[in-house]
């Protein structure tokens, strides 16, 4: 499968797509009409050091693996780290399956589109089994990228955090379709493995190819790692997939919020339920107005899945944070 991804049309010696915004890119926005679901449940979290050389010494402390479900924000601070060799395996309401083009993506929080910190990406569908995405880094490494150095993203392809905050970096089933023990039309999780980028063949990770990947090193502070923002889905088994045809615009505000926060949709609501974390019920309101003031009087602080229905049966989920 590597040799044929290095042809890919468009693209010449070893280059790869483009930042966001530059033609040829394939970077997905996080509002971006593709994405119809997101990760809905932390399975397993392992945090790693700020420094690998040093395993036994501070840990990775940055967010709450609960920071990467639901909606990706966009922004440097709503993640989760998970420092040298660190890794988050998620799950989703409904599997993931291989469609036409590219299926799920994973969002980073880089502040540019030249500083980047990468991190493999696996697939299951048991949970046990697991089958790593190919990739291919073609940076130099000749010599180590800096702490706060850059990396060219076009010699990148199908590693994590190619992309800047608020874009994700795409990911298609089919690369995989020759692997066995997987499912490819029922994905039920994926997981982030951070990529430790010294070029010391002791510590470093590898690319499909076996070749050292080159990018900042050390990140040896609390947001150490590849900081994870979410995994959207492009293609899944949700069964009412045909009820999220119509392009309905809805809006949240404040978000956080303390006192009470507002839905604005350009149709009509039949529900709006919160639930938390878990999946328990907080607070239910019935309406028929594109417009709702829910209270929050009483509602303790922390991360709420909001589930609004629409008249036509359509549901959309949105992540909503109350502040104290």
């Amino acid at each position: 499968m590597i040799a044929a991804l290095l042809v890919i049309p468009g693209l010449n010696f070893g280059q790869f797509a483009p930042p966001a915004g530059e033609s040829g890119t394939t970077a997905v926005h996080k509002d971006s009409t593709a994405i119809i679901g997101w990760a809905t449940e932390v399975v397993s979290f392992v945090r790693g050091p700020e420094d690998i050389t040093n395993p036994d010494g501070v840990l990775a402390s940055f967010g709450v693996p609960e920071e990467a479900l639901l909606e990706a924000e966009g922004n440097s601070v709503n993640v989760v780290s998970l420092g040298d060799q660190g890794s988050i395996t998620l799950s989703f309401e409904y599997s993931i399956r291989n469609e036409p083009g590219n299926d799920f993506a994973v969002f980073e929080n880089s502040f540019s589109d030249t500083y980047l910190e990468f991190a493999h990406v696996e697939v299951s569908t048991d949970g046990e089994r697991f089958v790593r995405m190919p990739s291919i880094s073609n940076i130099p490494t000749d010599e180590q990228i800096a702490t706060y150095g850059t990396c060219d993203p076009t010699l990148v392809y199908n590693l994590a955090g190619k992309y800047r905050q608020g874009y994700g970096t795409p990911f298609d089933l089919e690369d995989i379709v020759d692997s066995t023990g997987i499912d490819l039309n029922n994905v039920n999780y994926v997981r982030i493995v951070d990529v430790v980028g010294t070029i010391d063949p002791e510590h470093g990770t590898v690319d499909s190819e076996g070749n050292l990947i080159n990018d900042p090193y050390k990140t040896d502070f609390e947001s150490g790692g590849f900081d994870l923002d979410a995994v959207g889905v492009m293609h899944s088994n949700d069964p009412t997939l045909s009820q999220y045809q119509e392009d309905v615009k809805i809006a949240i505000y404040p978000n956080p919020a303390n006192e009470m926060f507002n839905i604005q949709s350009t149709e009509n609501i039949r529900s709006v339920a919160l639930r938390d974390m878990s999946g328990r019920k907080i607070q239910l309101a019935w309406t028929n107005q594109p417009f709702v003031q829910i209270p929050l009087h009483q509602i303790p602080a922390g991360v709420y899945v909001l589930i609004i229905q629409m008249e036509n049966g359509q549901l959309t989920k949105k992540k909503l944070v109350i502040q104290e």
